[in-house]
């Protein structure tokens, strides 16, 4: 036994937004035995997995097209004007779990466009958050995710900046800076979560403290593989593992203190159960 001291960072998983849809998801779940979901309902497979066995159904838009007088749920990442009007014509419930603050980004960047602004958003292309924003400009806003690839377009002399709720505040203050700098009028405005972005500073008290972390994520969390680098930086002895299985016995020497932590869509359940085979090795 290596009688490890394992222990779990309490500000880790799921955020509110995550934390609404899966309860609605469950709620439904009970009383109809199935549900349609477009797209992952959260970034971390294991989570999803879990649900799916109590008869979630995760379709794409080309399935959606399809199906007739049913109930989906939107998921918190949000969705563009179009999944509302072709739920319309199919006569599809929709059960929206879209954050609230992404929804409020969304009708800021709709007013925008109405009044002929010429649109940035800092965000991942192609993410479903950000596909949802662009639908609020019928898609003529300019997505990009970094200064550099900013700085090849042909730009304004007046900037509209947005960013995707789960960007980092302090590089979203760095491109304006930037902008303002070379002579551009930026109107900023930052609607990035706190409760996301926070997260960077809590994070690097948390991985200092112990010898060894362990960075539980879905590999297909943009939100994880940004936040598994904070802890990385803090803390070279950093591992990432989407699942149990990943974790491997000779990472850990006797008596190592471990710190478990994860993404905004980490369940707690997960880490749990990373701690319990971690105080087995």
């Amino acid at each position: 036994m290596l009688q490890l001291q394992v222990h779990i960072d309490s500000n880790s998983g799921f955020c509110f937004g995550v934390i609404y849809a899966i309860q609605m998801a469950e709620d439904l779940l009970e009383e109809q035995g199935y549900l349609y979901c477009l797209g992952d309902i959260v970034h971390n497979d294991v989570e999803v997995e879990r649900l799916q066995k109590k008869g979630l159904r995760i379709i794409n838009y080309d399935t959606l097209q399809t199906l007739h007088n049913e109930c989906v749920l939107i998921r918190a990442h949000g969705e563009p004007p179009s999944t509302y009007q072709m739920a319309l014509q199919n006569n599809l419930t929709l059960i929206d779990a879209s954050c609230p603050v992404v929804l409020k980004l969304q009708n800021r960047i709709k007013t925008s466009f109405d009044k002929k602004e010429q649109i940035f958003i800092y965000g991942k292309h192609g993410h479903a958050e950000v596909l949802g924003l662009l639908g609020q400009t019928s898609n003529k806003a300019v997505v990009f995710e970094n200064l550099d690839e900013l700085l090849r377009h042909e730009l304004p002399q007046n900037i509209t900046l947005y960013s995707q709720t789960t960007k980092s505040t302090d590089s979203f203050y760095r491109i304006k800076g930037e902008l303002e700098t070379r002579g551009y009028d930026v109107s900023a405005n930052d609607t990035i979560c706190r409760q996301v972005s926070n997260r960077d500073k809590d994070l690097r008290l948390f991985a200092q403290k112990f010898d060894k972390v362990v960075f539980v994520s879905g590999t297909k969390s943009s939100n994880g593989r940004v936040l598994y680098q904070v802890c990385k930086d803090t803390n070279p002895n950093t591992f990432f593992v989407s699942k149990v299985e990943e974790l491997q016995p000779d990472w850990f020497t006797q008596g190592n203190s471990i710190g478990i932590c994860g993404a905004t869509s980490t369940p707690m359940w997960l880490m749990e159960e990373v701690r319990d085979a971690l105080l087995a090795f």
